[in-house]
């Protein structure tokens, strides 16, 4: 071997271990997906100290629970709610059974895809949509209905499945709770029967640990078969106040995280702050109109006024998605520097 030819082996070899190195620093580094921020620095810092056991505010693995919103924190909430958009596709495809429908509020409005009409219908409205898509059927047939929906619908502005609209750095983030021994959950104003048909594939959150919305069931055993129906009366709304009620109602421990992103989140993270020792609450900022959508205060969906406030002025951590955030879907390119 020339000695020419061992220095260019020797250069090749210098080359490929320079540009593997920040490869590999990449993926052994938490959260790869932040821009090293305050966010990230945040979210790091608290997870070493409740987990050190030399801390004073070490927790014990056992009480290591984070809560998570569903809509606007771990994916997408926009045109509008992604499981309000389902029902509304459910109306128009079981509108045949329902012949009444065409001239009858709400569901003439959604048939005839009027907004105003919609709008004017209000909560009211919104619940007798909701009513006659979620309910009168067993459990297992929603959520059939559910999975079926979400391997076939797409999302109007990017052509993705829903599924498909989560926030990669959220992902990251559950996946690094759970390595350092959190338990993680889903506390959301959502239907609980809907994000059970996808939580767990998506989010690598089991049934059991996601809380939502709910409807007063019946049991039934008709033919020689029991079944779980779901009826059109709502148990518990699962927003607002309703969140650390269902928490304290459902897990029976306070959590040590939060993270929302919404007014309807508020209590949720107050009653986490309220705890003693260490805490960490969390709020997803919608600012980047050019990746995802830009809103705030004046939102009609996902309306962050009062929470954001009180963060501020106590100090909680708020993740400004366009400068926080490298990446926001996981089928975008993973981006290794820097987003300015």
């Amino acid at each position: 071997m020339t000695i020419a030819l061992l220095h260019r082996q020797r250069f090749g070899l210098a080359l490929l271990f320079g540009l593997a190195l920040p490869l590999l620093a990449q993926a052994n580094e938490p959260l790869p997906s932040w821009n090293d921020g305050p966010a990230k620095k945040s979210i790091i810092e608290f997870v070493q100290t409740v987990t050190d056991q030399s801390s004073k505010d070490f927790v014990k693995p056992g009480d290591r629970i984070a809560v998570f919103d569903n809509d606007g924190t771990l994916w997408s909430e926009q045109p509008a709610y992604f499981e309000l958009l389902f029902a509304f596709d459910e109306i128009k495809r079981t509108a045949a059974q329902h012949p009444e429908w065409k001239t009858t509020q709400p569901f003439k409005a959604v048939l005839e895809n009027d907004h105003k009409a919609l709008a004017a219908s209000g909560m009211d409205g919104l619940l007798k949509i909701v009513g006659a898509t979620h309910t009168g059927m067993t459990t297992e047939a929603f959520d059939d209905y559910a999975k079926t929906w979400l391997s076939q619908a797409r999302h109007p502005k990017t052509g993705k499945p829903y599924t498909e609209m989560i926030f990669q750095p959220m992902l990251e983030m559950l996946d690094y709770l759970r390595k350092q021994d959190f338990k993680t959950y889903i506390v959301s104003g959502g239907d609980t029967g809907f994000m059970r048909a996808f939580a767990e594939k998506v989010y690598g959150i089991p049934p059991e640990q996601v809380i939502g919305t709910t409807f007063i069931t019946s049991y039934q055993f008709k033919d020689g078969k029991a079944s779980i129906v779901r009826t059109p009366k709502l148990a518990h709304n699962d927003d607002g106040p309703g969140k650390p009620e269902s928490i304290d109602a459902v897990i029976g421990k306070r959590p040590i995280l939060a993270f929302g992103n919404s007014d309807g989140d508020l209590q949720m993270l107050q009653w986490t702050a309220a705890g003693s020792g260490k805490r960490f609450m969390g709020l997803v900022h919608h600012t980047d109109a050019k990746r995802e959508w830009a809103y705030d205060r004046k939102s009609d969906i996902g309306r962050l006024d009062k929470a954001l406030d009180e963060a501020n002025s106590r100090g909680w951590t708020v993740v400004d998605m366009a400068s926080e955030w490298r990446r926001i879907y996981p089928f975008e390119p993973a981006v290794t520097e820097q987003v300015q």
